[in-house]
Order: structure tokens, then C-alpha cells, then sequence
């Protein structure tokens, strides 16, 4: 009777145990499922935004095609015959605040003592530490120019940029088959990309010329009897209002570029494989 009742026990802590494993298994299962699901669903909700962005770029890259470049286009040329850009080059000339010093006679100055100075050390040139007539301005010519022309380089990389994404999209799967219209979206993708990477280029050369500026003025105020610096900064003006006019007319330019191109081959760009490509030719 005894064994009778411990092998009843033993049989109950077993089905006991039994059901606590199983409830841990369960729960362990159940887990890592809830965790699954909320990855999948986030993966999901990732996917759906991603693809959401894609259409936004899409749609923004035709409202430009459509509407925005042929009204930028219009925007440049009223702009490029402005009177700003019609000015003649000697009109953007001005002058540097920097006077020239009255020559000093050393005969008239009266004894000084004599002063030992050290050999190793050479100090050429005129030691300014404040000019006279104030602070000296940018060619204010020049810099109006610069912020017209600014935004319009920074709006042409942007839509450069919106349409490369575009076109990208519109790349189909790699695979087997009729691709003729891939050597096309992938020239086109080129031109895009070179006109990003050109007009980029453009406000590097706004920084160039106001540092090169800075330094001949440096010159000027340390050597203000050579005139070769004062007329090397108007001739360095010249040049810069004439880069602003090309650069302007580039920009233009690139513009008409890319919706000419894009427009004679828009149909090869959105589908580059034709609808009837599976069907036989014969």
C-alpha cells in the first residue's frame, strides 16, 4: 500500500513538473513570437515609410519636370537682364580706403638714440594696426551679385539631387531580357550627377576670390605705395563680376540641359523595358 502511494506521488510531481515545463516552453514560444510580430510589424511600418519617400521624390521630380525647371529657366533669364548684369566692367570698380602715407624725410627727424635690434629677425613692410579711414568693405558690386547668385546654385544642386533619386527609382530589376532603354536612364543619370558635382564647385569659387581679395588688401596696407596691389584687387573684381555673369548663365544653362534631355527620352526613363518585352518578336 505504501509503494503503492509513493508511486502515486511520484506520478503527480511528475505530471506537475511536466506542467510547469510546458508552461515555461509556452511562454518562452509566446515571447519570442510577440517579439517576432513587433519586428515584423516595424520592419513593415519601415518598408511602407521608405516607399512612401520614394513615391514624395517621384512625384516632386515630375512637378519639377512639369513646372518647376521650365519656371526656373524664366526666372534666370529675367534676371540675367537685370541691370546688375549689364553693367560694364569698369563700373565695378572701387576704391580702397587705404591712403598713402606722406614720405618721411629721415634727415629732418631729430637724433634718436641707438637701439640694438636683433639681426635674426627681418621685419619688411609697414606695420598696420588700424586703418586710418576705418574698416575696408567688399566690392559691394560684387557681393550683390553673390547673393543673387547663391540661392540658385543651392536650388540646382537640390533638384539635381531630386531628380537623380528619380531616375534611380526608375532602374528596373537586373536580370535577362530586353533592357534597351537602361543605356538611356543610365546616360542621363551621368549628366544629372555631373551637373550636381559642377554646380557645387560654383561657391567654392565665391570663397576663392574673397580670400584672394583679403590678401591683396593685406598688401595694400602693408606696402601702400605699390600700386601693382591696388590695381591687381580691380582687375580681381573685374574678373569676379564677369564669373558671376557665367556662372548665372551656366546655371541657366544646366537647367535647359537636363529638361531637353530628360524630355526627349522620358518615355525610355520611366519604362525602359517595354510593356509587350516577354512577347516574341516573331
Amino acid at each position: 500500500m505504501c509503494m503503492q502511494c509513493f508511486a502515486n506521488h511520484c506520478a503527480v510531481r511528475t505530471r506537475i513538473r511536466f506542467f510547469r515545463l510546458s508552461v515555461l516552453v509556452f511562454e518562452f514560444l509566446f515571447s519570442d513570437f510577440s517579439i517576432l510580430k513587433i519586428n515584423l510589424t516595424k520592419m513593415a511600418s519601415a518598408v511602407k515609410q521608405v516607399q512612401n519617400y520614394k513615391d514624395e521624390v517621384k512625384a516632386q521630380a515630375e512637378e519639377l519636370l512639369r513646372k518647376g525647371i521650365p519656371e526656373s529657366i524664366l526666372k534666370l533669364n529675367k534676371i540675367l537682364d537685370a541691370p546688375q548684369f549689364k553693367t560694364r566692367v569698369i563700373e565695378v570698380k572701387q576704391d580702397i580706403n587705404i591712403p598713402i602715407p606722406d614720405p618721411i624725410i629721415l634727415n629732418d627727424l631729430p637724433p634718436a638714440k641707438k637701439t640694438k635690434f636683433d639681426n635674426s629677425i627681418s621685419k619688411d613692410g609697414t606695420r598696420v594696426l588700424i586703418f586710418p579711414s576705418g574698416a575696408i568693405p567688399p566690392n559691394k558690386h560684387i557681393t550683390d551679385l553673390m547673393d543673387i547668385i547663391k540661392p540658385h546654385i543651392r536650388k540646382l544642386v537640390e533638384d539635381a539631387i531630386v531628380i537623380k533619386m528619380w531616375i534611380s527609382f526608375m532602374v528596373p530589376k537586373i536580370e535577362d531580357g530586353n533592357n534597351f532603354g537602361v543605356p538611356v536612364q543610365e546616360d542621363t543619370l551621368g549628366e544629372v550627377q555631373s551637373c550636381e558635382s559642377e554646380t557645387s564647385s560654383y561657391s567654392e569659387q565665391i570663397t576663392r576670390y574673397l580670400i584672394t581679395r583679403a590678401k591683396l588688401i593685406s598688401k595694400i596696407a602693408k606696402y601702400p605705395h605699390v600700386e601693382d596691389y591696388r590695381r591687381a584687387v580691380q582687375e580681381l573684381d573685374e574678373k569676379e563680376y564677369f564669373s558671376m555673369w557665367l556662372t548665372l548663365s551656366e546655371i541657366r544653362n544646366r537647367y535647359c540641359t537636363l529638361h531637353d534631355v530628360i524630355s526627349k527620352n522620358i518615355e525610355k526613363i520611366k519604362k525602359p523595358r517595354p510593356s509587350n518585352a516577354g512577347e516574341s518578336l516573331y
